[in-house]
Formats: structure tokens, C-alpha cells, sequence
């Protein structure tokens, strides 16, 4: 019996800018863009189904979902999370998660020249941030600080040095930022895109990491505000 071809949708929806693509084991096949009006759970699976349409591919034949997990929006990452579990649950299709930083990451690989140390800003509030930070070697970034929160000035003093930075919490924390002395990278690499994703998963896969829907989760780092505020309300385990 001949082995079926990987057919995957990958999934970003943790910026204000989401993205959706398809793709086969050797390449991109279509992507699309979100509005960046933050309507990801409306825009999400019409951009999905019409890339189907466009390729000419029914929805069961999908193969993989290729989902980026967080940090990022609460309820982007609800919304991404939502369809992975529901079209993998549907269609027989598995999961991989791909944190949100390892995708960031890739935007740098963009950069004239790549940089050698990574640092990647996205805001918390409360003037902290989620942060990570790589390395390049032979090419790709290695993670050499996990996805953390941080408050952005001590992070950066962490990181490798000369340091660069991308991300949208950069325009958040510019003081912190121009203090460390780090290089801030071109405003068009500070968003996570579902064809990034599909490179960094595509990874995870080829090792046989898939998670399970049942247990698939965003990656929040810190609990959700509305969670916080009804223990506050109501107490502790309420």
C-alpha cells in the first residue's frame, strides 16, 4: 500500500497579523494573510477553506496541522489551538506545536546579514515581556534562553552579545531596548507567518513529535487576565 502523500495546514494566529498555509513534505503550496484586524475567529476558516478550494484539496485528505501555540494573543492562540483539535479530531489528521519564538525566529534568517544572537520581544503587559533568545549556528537559530516573562531590561542584559532584537513588543519596550544597545531588526520581521511555521514544524514532524489533540494546549506562559481576575473575585480554586 502506498504511503499518502503529507498534506499539511499550518497555523498562525498568535499576532495581530494571523496567517494560514498549505503544504506538501517539500514545499509551500499557498498561504494567505488574516486582515490584522484581529478577527481571527471569523476570518480563519474561510481563508483555510479557500485555500483548500485553490489547491483543489478536500479537507480529509489532510494529513498534519502545523500549529503555533504561543506566547502571543490569548485569544489568538484559543482560536488556533480550537481548529487544530477540532479539524485533527474530524479529518484524522496529526498535531504538531510549534512554539511561537521558534517561528519568530525564522523572520531573522531574513535579515542582510542574519545576525548571530537573537532576542525575540513580545509584549505581557505590565511592563513585562515574553521573551526568548537564539543563537545561529550552520544556518538556523538555536534556542539558547526558553520563552519566559521578563522584564525586558534584565532579559536583554542576559542575552548573547551583539545582540539583535524582532517582535512586536518592541514598540512597547523601545527604552529598555536602545539601553541594552541591541539592534532592532526591520518592522516587516516582527510577525510570526504560518509558512515559518510550516518550516519549524516540519521538524518537530520528521522526529515523530506529534501531540495529541486531546492534550493540546497554548502555551499562555502566564495564566489568561479574566482567569486571574475571577480568583481574585472568588478565591483561590473557585
Amino acid at each position: 500500500m502506498l504511503q499518502q502523500e503529507r498534506r499539511i495546514l499550518a497555523i498562525e494566529t498568535s499576532s495581530r497579523t494571523g496567517s494560514a498555509a498549505l503544504a506538501t513534505e517539500a514545499a509551500v503550496a499557498a498561504s494567505a494573510r488574516l486582515s490584522g484586524q484581529m478577527n481571527h475567529a471569523g476570518e480563519l476558516m474561510p481563508a483555510v477553506d479557500a485555500l483548500l478550494k485553490e489547491q483543489g484539496w478536500a479537507a480529509d485528505t489532510l494529513t498534519d496541522i502545523f500549529v503555533s501555540i504561543g506566547p502571543g494573543s490569548f485569544t489568538g492562540l484559543r482560536i488556533a489551538v480550537t481548529v487544530a483539535r477540532t479539524l485533527a479530531w474530524s479529518v484524522g489528521a496529526r498535531i504538531v506545536a510549534v512554539p511561537t519564538v521558534d517561528v519568530l525566529a525564522r523572520n531573522a534568517l531574513g535579515a542582510n546579514p542574519a545576525p548571530a544572537n537573537l532576542a525575540i520581544i513580545l509584549d505581557a503587559k505590565r511592563e513585562q515581556v515574553y521573551a526568548a533568545a537564539f543563537e545561529l549556528h550552520g544556518g538556523t537559530y538555536e534556542k539558547v534562553i526558553d520563552a519566559h516573562l521578563a522584564e525586558p531590561g534584565p532579559f536583554l542584559d542576559r542575552c548573547p552579545q551583539p545582540l539583535a532584537v524582532l517582535g512586536e513588543g518592541i514598540a512597547y519596550h523601545q527604552e529598555a531596548i536602545d539601553e541594552s544597545g541591541a539592534t532592532i531588526l526591520d518592522q516587516g520581521l516582527w510577525v510570526p507567518r504560518a509558512e515559518h511555521v510550516y518550516h519549524a514544524g516540519m521538524q518537530t514532524a520528521r522526529a515523530g513529535a506529534y501531540t495529541p489533540g486531546g492534550v493540546l494546549l497554548p502555551l499562555y506562559i502566564r495564566r489568561p487576565e479574566a482567569e486571574e481576575k475571577w480568583e481574585q473575585l472568588h478565591g483561590p480554586g473557585s
